[in-house]
């Protein structure tokens, strides 16, 4: 008993998870965009508190489930003890097929493109560098979690002491902050389009839900590691963006893409930029350490249930390794084919989807019975915080079909062919 509790994490180590799997490249690149139709810096900072509340609206709907189901899986177990199997395959399958390779990938190419000091085969070497990370989450749970401890902590490091020395620097002259000009943008549908962006960034708040097995206290951890983690990221990025607004003018950033490397020229001086590329590099590692960490294990999970997937069974307390290695298969055809962005644009919606239905689970869950409940996690200020939830996410879902039909006719497509593999298990299975 006591060699298996030892192969467990902490909730420390989740919190890390958490923290990784949401802070990647928005927080250092979406502003410019904002800042085209929004000015007030203000409405700014607004933003982005409001899109850390809708994320933690979402993770209080799931650390209730969380602390209810515990089993690894995320949405796809969720929504098939709650709803219906098929519900909760439809979800699995799109994690598997796109929601986490893609983001990997991407994170990969960002990874080479930031790095300053050598001129790396762009697909190559994103390709060779999951690789590296595939085969550290492969070796056992313990060097997962250090690994990921360690590359988190380097990542929080790093932006604080920016924040801190952005916060000690005086502000520039004609900076953004100092744009006092009430507007009432808030109202205006330039915020509502830049709160959908902004929710994007915040993405990657429920990532414990997929390891909830590998936790020591599954019940305790979860909630406070998709809580404590999105708050703490909640925080750092209404920081970073203060310090961006403090350190730039409107006319530097606005429309821009590389927020940080200007703002850190005006900072530290042009000889900085290679510093600050160096240092964006190393951030999104952590990210793509966190993802390649939970995304194998609704494989693994899909594969104790389906006949299709049982290859990719491990045995329990072991590494899903056959899980890893297919979701490194994967992004390395995304990136071999360079579909990433197309693919991200259609998957996210679907994504979008399923987290709406696993946060409408939390109404089905209560209306059972409150003997489910006992000393569990329960969602304070319900129903507010799903009721938020998924009104921000239905508009979200209906801004994408709108403005990507191309890609979400893809999206679709994925969800037929995923159809089609369910009934493909369910013949199997009566054969059996």
């Amino acid at each position: 008993m006591r060699a298996r509790i030892l192969n467990k994490i902490t909730t420390s180590t989740g919190i890390a998870l958490v923290i990784a799997n949401m802070i990647g490249t928005g927080a250092f690149t979406s502003l410019g965009f904002q800042l085209s139709e929004l000015q007030n810096p203000n409405t700014i900072i607004i933003l982005w508190i409001l899109g850390g509340i809708l994320a933690l609206c979402g993770a209080f709907s799931y650390a209730e489930l969380g602390s209810h189901i515990s089993k690894s899986g995320g949405e796809y177990i969720f929504l098939s003890e709650i709803f219906h199997p098929f519900l909760g395959y439809l979800s699995g399958w799109i994690s598997i097929t796109v929601g986490f390779a893609a983001p990997i990938a991407l994170s990969a190419i960002a990874v080479i493109e930031y790095f300053p000091y050598f001129n790396f085969s762009l697909k190559w070497s994103s390709i060779f560098l999951v690789a590296i990370i595939t085969l550290i989450h492969s070796v056992n749970l313990n060097t997962s979690a250090k690994f990921q401890n360690i590359s988190t902590v380097l990542k929080v490091v790093l932006i604080l002491i920016l924040i801190i020395i952005g916060f000690i620097l005086p502000a520039k002259a004609d900076a953004i902050i100092n744009n006092g000009k009430y507007s009432s943008e808030i109202f205006s549908s330039a915020f509502v389009i830049s709160l959908i962006y902004v929710s994007y960034s915040y993405s990657g708040w429920n990532a414990a839900v997929y390891i909830i097995d590998e936790f020591k206290h599954p019940k305790k951890s979860v909630p406070k590691a998709l809580i404590i983690g999105t708050l703490t990221v909640t925080i750092i990025y209404t920081l970073l963006q203060f310090i961006f607004l403090k350190m730039a003018t409107l006319n530097q950033l606005a429309g821009q893409l590389n927020i940080g490397h200007i703002v850190s020229n005006n900072m530290f001086g042009t000889g900085a930029a290679d510093v600050f590329s160096l240092v964006i590099s190393l951030l999104l590692i952590s990210g793509i350490s966190a993802m390649v960490w939970v995304g194998s294990r609704v494989t693994s999970s899909m594969a104790k249930d389906y006949p299709l997937w049982h290859y990719f069974d491990n045995k329990k307390g072991t590494v899903p390794k056959k899980a890893l290695w297919l979701q490194f298969i994967i992004t390395a055809l995304i990136l071999i084919t360079g579909t990433f962005e197309q693919v991200l644009i259609y998957c996210g919606f679907l994504l979008t989807l399923s987290s709406m239905l696993t946060v409408i689970g939390v109404f089905k869950l209560r209306s059972k019975t409150t003997q489910l409940y006992g000393s569990a996690f329960k969602s304070p200020l319900y129903p507010i915080p799903q009721i938020v939830f998924l009104i921000f996410s239905t508009t979200m879902v209906l801004f994408s079909i709108h403005q990507y039909p191309y890609e979400s006719a893809l999206g679709i497509t994925n969800i037929v062919i995923g159809m089609g593999s369910w009934f493909l298990n369910k013949r199997i299975i009566i054969k059996q």
